[in-house]
């Protein structure tokens, strides 16, 4: 049974770090011109990609760590550094527009590294490390379903909101995405020093 605490607590930050109010306008110019077919199979690569990266990283991350010999603290600090410069960059530069293969884009970049970029592996290997593995495995199922089900929905999403308000929405996530690095990072150092 996952315990509904353990469960918001890593859903949440999963939530903003997938980020998919931000990969929504690349999936549309991505799938632009594209025929229903094309598109349910770049939609359905790319969350299977994402889900199977993201776990495959959570279970298999931390024996990395131990064959190394890195505590999940250094990764907390390490990864909420990253997490925040993602983040800064993301909100002062934005993510720059690039020449996209023609093969399997729901696989690269859709899956990875836009879904399961460094800030989704980032926080869910170290919400792993504080509230284990069912909680994680069950936000990020949920997680990528939703991108799921977004994605399906795309073009309503985006005339609702439209570009402006598409790009704002991405803007506070990865203002929030911030706060959880900063909280990663403290977090880290504190466990480091011997603080609570």
């Amino acid at each position: 049974m996952i315990d509904l605490h353990d469960f918001l607590l890593t859903f949440i930050p999963i939530l903003v770090a997938i980020n998919v109010p931000g990969v929504l306008p690349i999936y549309i110019s991505i799938s632009e011109g594209m025929n229903q077919a094309q598109k349910q199979r770049i939609i359905t690569q790319s969350v299977f990609t994402a889900l199977i990266i993201t776990i495959g990283f959570v279970f298999l991350g931390r024996f990395v760590f131990q064959v190394l010999g890195i505590q999940i603290e250094d990764f907390m600090i390490a990864g909420g550094l990253l997490l925040l410069v993602l983040s800064i960059v993301e909100i002062v530069v934005g993510r720059p527009k690039q020449a996209l293969p023609v093969g399997d884009l729901g696989s690269v970049p859709l899956g990875t590294p836009l879904l399961a970029g460094p800030a989704t592996l980032t926080t869910a290997l170290v919400l792993a490390g504080n509230y284990g593995y069912v909680p994680v495995v069950a936000s990020l199922t949920i997680n990528l379903a939703i991108a799921w089900v977004c994605f399906h929905s795309a073009e309503k999403i985006l005339v609702f909101l439209g570009p402006s308000g598409a790009r704002a929405m991405a803007k506070v996530a990865f203002l929030l995405l911030a706060a959880i690095a900063v909280h990663l990072i403290k977090s880290g150092i504190f466990k480091v020093v011997g603080l609570k």
